[in-house]
Order: C-alpha cells, then structure tokens, then sequence
C-alpha cells in the first residue's frame, strides 16, 4: 500500500472477549439507568419550556419602538423595528471592514485527517480478529487535527493554527430608542457572505509577513492555492447585515435583557424582520417540539445499546460457533428492541404523569372510555347464546 495508507490486525482469545463483556454489563447497566433519567428529565425540561413560553405569549407587551416607555421596565415586551448601527465592524488583525450588526470570521487550515476502518472476523472456538485499516488525506477545516493522536503521525504532522475565528458584534446597534446587547445581536444569524476586495491583500501581507492573496472573495495564505499545502489557511467573513429585527425581552433600561418566567425559563427571542410576538412564540413552540423528540431519539437510541451490552456475554459465550453467535445475537437485538420499546413509553408516561398529572389522567380516562365503548359495541352486535337443552 502507499505510505497514507498501512493495516493493523490484532486479536482477542475467547476468554478474553468473554472478561470485556462482562465488563460491558456494568456501561450497559449505566447507559440504560442514565437514559431513563435522560427521558425523564427531557419530558420536564419540555413541559417546563412549553409552560414558560405559554405564559410569556400572555404577559407579552407590544410597546413601540421610537421611545422607552417607563412603564414597561420590567416587563416581558416585544419590539419590531428596523435595526441600525452606524460604526463599521472592524477585524483589526487582517484590516477587514463592514457594516452591519455581527461579523463572523472562519479560519480553516488545510491538514491531515486520520480515516480507519475495522473489519471484524469471528473464529471457530471463540476468538476475533480485528483488521483495521487506517488512511490519511488532506483537507480543509475550521479545526486542528490533533496528529500526536494519529496511529502513524509520522509524515502527517499539522500545524499549530496560527489563527483562529472570531465574532464581533456592533457596539452602537439600536431598535428605535433600544440598545442591542451582544446577548441580542449573538442571536442574531450571519447568514451574508462578505466578499473580500483584492485590494486588501497588500495590507495582510504586511501584516502577516508571508505570501498572501484574495482568492473567491476570501484570504488565502500560502503559495498556491490551486495546490494547496498543509498548514496553508483560507479566511472567509460572514455579515449580519442591519435591517428589519424583532426581539422579545425584558425591559431593562433601554436594553433587552431575559426574562424570568415563573415556570423557570429565561425568554429572550430574536427573530429576523419584523415579526408578530405571537408568530414569534409559535416558532419557540415548534423549536421545543422538534428539539424533545431528537432528545427522546437520543434517549432511545442509548437505551437500546444498553440493552445490548447487557446481553453481550450471552453471544460472546455461543461464539464458539460463529453461526450459533449469530443467531444469538439476532435474538439479542431482538429482546433489547422490545425491552426499549417497553421502558422508554413507560419511563416517558411516568414523566408526563409526574409533570402532568391532570393531562395524564384526562388522557388515561379517554382511553379506558374508547376502550370500554369498543367493547359495549361489540358485545350488543354479538347475538346471545341459546341456552343449552
């Protein structure tokens, strides 16, 4: 093979995969008590930020944004207004410029990553050999590799970065008579592309004292960017241009600062152009929905592989065959499914009867009401018995 590419093949005897299984019990055991108390803290935290943003959209103030009513200090108020800021961001270090409310720059390093993959054979009598292959290619990214970690570093070595990314945020943004926080404007999305002007590359290479150029509208620091070389980097900038903005906050001042909820959140929200309070609530709704069930399949998943592990003796013991560790080990997938399909809506149930006990009981005697119904259905339309002569 060539010199980015080697194999390693190791292996395992039968009593010593046995004794790592065992082993395996006890992570297993901790996965599935940390996912239950996962699922079960994950429900809480939903019913808490669905409550909080319930009784935010009804203490919510529509106040105008051309002056700051004194009235509202300390109140849960919504602003939509044009944001404005008149100072220009300034990156200091590489003399870049521009307008707007945040200016985020991205410094990636081109470098070695590490790549493997392990292939695993079982043999007669219990042992496994592992053939892993491991590969290096070179890439852009916006963070180091670390290459004392790699199998071989030899001839894949990275470089230190010499820069790293940064964020500004205007100093002198307004909404009306508001001032914007860096706590508004970090929420704020730097979704412009800032192309930079090739003029600029005399001055950063003044600056950087090395061969330097604009290169697609974004620094380039290396000989060649048609061939790049490892330690070469590339700095691109993103804007958040001023405009349209819209912020849901507690008036502090004339600043927004978040607001306390008596069901225990913070609220602060942030959306682009002017948007309706109510439209603005509705969102953090649907963020809190969709964030719950990607907490709810994280929870599953660990739970499942929990289940796994606990099981895992079971088909190492029976490895002594492949085939029967095979067929062992479908039945493990097999009972670990149905024991998570098992705990995990019971552990959620507990949860919403523990945050939800009105909703519970209301869905609890909804059912056993369909249920009992079905079942006086049924049982009028099925004729009697004649009685036995």
């Amino acid at each position: 093979m060539s010199d980015d590419h080697f194999t390693e093949t190791s292996s395992k005897s039968w009593f010593t995969r046995i004794g790592e299984s065992i082993k395996g019990i006890l992570v297993g055991l901790f996965l599935v008590a940390g996912s239950t108390a996962g699922l079960f803290w994950n429900e809480g935290r939903a019913v808490q930020t669905e409550r909080s943003l319930t009784e935010g959209a009804g203490l919510v103030t529509n106040v105008p944004a051309e002056r700051v009513d004194a009235a509202a200090e300390g109140k849960l108020v919504h602003v939509a207004s044009d944001a404005k800021t008149t100072a220009a961001l300034n990156d200091a270090e590489f003399g870049v410029s521009a307008p707007g409310l945040r200016l985020v720059r991205t410094v990636e390093m081109y470098q070695w990553k590490e790549e493997s993959k392990t292939e695993t054979r079982r043999n007669v009598g219990g042992s496994e050999e592992t053939i892993t292959t491991y590969g290096y290619v070179r890439t852009w990214s916006d963070g180091r590799f670390d290459s004392s970690r790699f199998r071989r570093p030899e001839g894949h070595i990275n470089p230190e970065m010499r820069y790293s990314g940064r964020e500004l945020y205007a100093r002198d943004a307004t909404l009306g008579a508001f001032r914007l926080g860096e706590n508004v404007l970090r929420q704020v999305a730097a979704s412009d592309e800032l192309r930079l002007d090739p003029a600029l590359a005399a001055a950063l290479r003044q600056r950087v004292g090395q061969s330097a150029q604009v290169v697609d509208g974004r620094f380039y620091i290396g000989a060649d960017p048609t061939a790049p070389r490892v330690g070469d980097l590339r700095i691109s900038y993103r804007t958040a241009p001023a405009g349209p903005l819209s912020v849901i906050g507690r008036q502090t001042g004339s600043e927004f600062t978040s607001y306390q909820t008596n069901a225990g959140d913070q609220l602060l929200l942030v959306s682009k152009g002017r948007v309706p309070a109510a439209d603005m609530f509705k969102s953090a709704q649907a963020e809190n929905r969709l964030l719950t069930w990607i907490l709810r399949g994280v929870g599953v998943l660990v739970m499942f592989f929990g289940f796994m592990l606990i099981w895992q003796p079971f088909v190492v013991i029976a490895d002594v065959v492949p085939l029967f560790g095979d067929i062992l080990g479908a039945g493990v997938w097999l009972i670990s499914l149905v024991l998570t399909a098992i705990l995990a809506p019971v552990v959620i149930a507990i949860a919403w009867f523990w945050y939800r006990p009105l909703v519970s009981v209301i869905v609890l005697v909804s059912g056993l009401a369909v249920a009992f119904g079905i079942r006086w259905f049924f049982a009028r339309r099925t004729p009697a018995k004649a009685p036995a002569r």
